[in-house]
């Protein structure tokens, strides 16, 4: 497994980080087996672990520090913060009353005593960003992290979170954690060229499109169909153009010799700004085939074929990003008195 310093951290991380999103009730609900999986994909290089307090309620976080458990030295841990992980409204957000909350939590389920990279999972349209970065500034000069991040952030948000770590000499987002895949290449265009400009390390999510990308016959009858209907559902017209090019796609993978999924994966390491690939497997099987494509590289004229399937900075159906929208356009109590 090739690595890849991250960002301006020093930290040396694999090309493919192990995402566990989907251990625990979200996904693979046997532990046992999860923890097996883990360890699968340490004993194969790969040293980067990312989970999040509100993956399966804190579960994720409990099977991963289960499954490092006697192997913590060899792991870079990552995990987020900042969706709700409850009803209350001081359960969620970027404020220092919640991160102080919430980094004891992680590290209580996680079974450690620090976190390499705690990423803040989506802005806080509610919490100036300078307060938000002296409190995680704090954690860094307590030793409970080592170094932080955003999650789906906005060009525009990256750059105001810098200017803010400047202007307060606050520690600064070194990485960032966007939506990336052949069907969602809209951070090309001023996501990616910020966190190159910033010196950010890049930690790719959904690389598989949510199973769009996948491989299997039918892509639309996937895991993730009943927690994203819209992106799934071929009565939506940007659905069926999706679909058609998952067909070329799956047919250009079949001439240069590779299962598509690894056509996917590939194509995601290709982009100059990216450190490292989350593969977010929900069972063994899964990893196994993830994992088999770590080395594939993508030749010019198969990236240039790509490019005319999905040209580069588009995106087939928004909706993929239903997680990832501007606030002031998700959020209507920002747009209507």
């Amino acid at each position: 497994m090739k690595r890849r310093v991250l960002g301006g951290t020093g930290i040396s991380v694999s090309e493919f980080a192990l995402g566990t999103m989907m251990f625990g009730a979200m996904g693979n609900a046997d532990h046992e087996e999860s923890i097996r999986m883990i360890h699968t994909a340490l004993d194969a290089g790969v040293n980067f672990v990312d989970t999040a307090d509100v993956y399966s309620r804190g579960e994720s976080e409990e099977i991963v520090g289960k499954a490092i458990k006697g192997r913590r030295d060899e792991v870079v841990l990552a995990t987020k913060f900042a969706l709700p992980m409850g009803p209350d409204a001081n359960q969620r957000g970027g404020s220092p009353l919640w991160i102080k909350r919430a980094v004891e939590d992680s590290l209580r389920r996680l079974g450690t005593d620090h976190i390499d990279l705690y990423q803040m999972h989506r802005p806080d349209p509610d919490t100036d960003i300078d307060e938000t970065l002296a409190a995680l500034s704090d954690l860094v000069r307590s030793g409970k992290v080592r170094a932080i991040g955003s999650s789906t952030f906005l060009a525009e948000s990256i750059v105001e979170a810098q200017w803010a770590a400047d202007r307060g000499g606050h520690h600064r987002f070194r990485t960032e954690q966007p939506r990336y895949s052949i069907l969602t290449r809209t951070i090309e265009g001023g996501v990616l060229p910020t966190a190159q400009r910033y010196d950010m390390g890049v930690l790719t999510y959904g690389p598989l499109s949510s199973g769009w990308l996948s491989g299997r016959a039918d892509p639309t009858r996937g895991h993730r169909v009943a927690t994203a209907p819209q992106a799934f559902d071929l009565s939506v017209p940007a659905n069926q153009v999706r679909l058609e090019a998952v067909r070329r796609l799956t047919e250009l993978a079949a001439e240069a010799g590779m299962p598509l999924s690894h056509l996917a994966t590939a194509f995601v390491r290709s982009h100059p700004a990216v450190t490292s690939v989350l593969i977010g497997p929900r069972t063994p099987g899964q990893l196994d085939d993830l994992l088999a494509g770590a080395d594939v590289e993508l030749s010019e004229d198969v990236l240039d074929r790509i490019d005319e399937i999905v040209p580069p900075g588009t995106e087939i159906n928004p909706a993929d990003n239903y997680l990832a929208a501007s606030p002031a356009i998700g959020d209507k109590r920002l747009r209507r008195r």
